[in-house]
């Protein structure tokens, strides 16, 4: 009998001990992972001339992406200014989407003259946060204001309706080509509240379509003749 209990003790010590290592071996994962699936600066690759999107996050549509680089470059060639967008799945910790994006437009362009005609625009998929970077120049024809304005409403809004990556990086882009075309800026998405709350009362007239005085009457009048029929049914039976 004593042999069993030990052996029945040595059992359970060395399941808690494989749970333990199972457990720790779990945490360990998710640590290396969160850091390996992380985006840095540096696996963007360099920028080539005719780049216009960098979907690293692969949340647009290959004929979206097409309308969107054709629109940009035609912009670059119109006017000589330069956007481009970058998605990516998930940053470094402690990283923000707006930290990326200075940090990524100091490395593709690292001069003062480099950076005068640019506009970066990059989005986070994994937390859907934006960030943008603009050249001395471009400030000049676009504010902070609206290019913050782009990149806080005009492509947060479709994402906050479903996740339309597509539609805000399309909206997005319209919208930086009229700007810097020098076209009246369109302003970012109307959102509509299409919320309608609706009463659980009924209306007069419904009260009376539905003849409710009558039912309530009906039921008053059922609720206390039937007790007392009942009472007086069972005083008879009693009596006989």
């Amino acid at each position: 009998m004593k042999r069993l209990l030990n052996q029945s003790k040595n059992w359970k010590v060395s399941l808690k001990r494989l749970l333990l290592a199972i457990v720790a071996a779990l945490l360990a994962s998710q640590i290396l992972a969160t850091p390996a699936n992380a985006t840095s600066v540096y696996e963007v690759p360099d920028l080539a001339p005719t780049t216009w999107v960098v979907d690293k996050a692969e949340i647009l549509s290959r004929l979206n992406e097409g309308k969107i680089s054709a629109d940009l470059e035609r912009l670059a060639k119109n006017t000589g200014y330069e956007v481009r967008f970058v998605t990516i799945h998930r940053l470094d910790y402690g990283e923000t989407a707006q930290s990326f994006a200075e940090k990524l437009f100091e490395r593709w362009f690292p001069t003062s003259e480099a950076q005068a005609n640019q506009v970066l625009l990059v989005i986070d998929s994994q937390t859907n946060n934006t960030g943008i970077r603009t050249g001395d120049k471009v400030k000049e024809v676009m504010p902070d204001e609206i290019a913050q304005s782009v990149a806080q409403e005009t492509v947060l809004v479709p994402l906050k309706q479903g996740d339309r990556y597509n539609q805000a990086f399309l909206e997005a882009s319209d919208r930086l080509v009229a700007v810097l075309s020098g076209r009246p800026d369109p302003g970012p998405p109307v959102v509509e509240d299409n919320v309608q709350v609706e009463g659980t009362f009924a209306t007069p007239e419904e009260t009376k379509a539905s003849n409710a005085t009558f039912w309530v009457i009906t039921f008053l009048v059922v609720a206390t003749i039937v007790p007392m029929a009942t009472y007086y049914f069972y005083l008879y039976i009693q009596e006989r």
